[in-house]
């Protein structure tokens, strides 16, 4: 038995802005801000599906779902990375596990992590980690003008 074992890393941001919708690893908060973007600007989906097509070398989230295609407008990100996981299958590849975190001053996402956990790794059939951090209050994020996320995935193919 021949294994291939790849490994994939994924950065995200977005804007918050007021009147705006909140999606976070395809749970929606209730909060004043969210996400300005094409999508539902889930921006852990996004490093998600970035660290997945990486680690298979399938290029990025922006090449496999142009913000200026209208077919992407207001797409769910869970559609997003079940489309990556669907490319993955293709491909051979099966995820391993994926680790992730949301780089967010507010709102605290500890009450919602395990649903997040849950909802994720549903759709890529893996063990799914999401931790959260903040910035201390610095820059963008600490302001709370947005919000970031990373992902880090391996995927096995034979």
């Amino acid at each position: 038995m021949n294994e291939e074992v790849r490994v994939g890393l994924g950065v995200d941001f977005h804007l918050l802005r007021e009147g705006e919708s909140l999606v976070l690893g395809g749970v929606e908060f209730d909060y004043h801000l969210g996400t300005v973007a094409h999508s539902d600007g889930d921006v852990l989906l996004h490093a998600i599906c970035d660290a997945l097509l990486g680690a298979a070398s399938l290029g990025d989230i922006g090449e496999n779902f142009p913000d200026d295609d209208p077919a992407y407008k207001d797409i769910s990100s869970l559609e997003l990375l079940r489309r990556v996981t669907d490319k993955l299958s293709e491909q051979g590849f099966q995820v391993v596990n994926v680790d992730s975190t949301l780089i967010i001053e507010k709102p605290r996402v500890g009450p919602e992590r395990e649903r997040m956990v849950e909802v994720i790794s549903g759709v890529v059939s893996a063990p799914v980690n999401v931790k959260a951090t903040t910035t201390e209050g610095l820059g963008f994020i600490g302001s709370e003008d947005g919000v970031g996320a990373q992902a880090v995935a391996a995927l096995r193919r034979e």
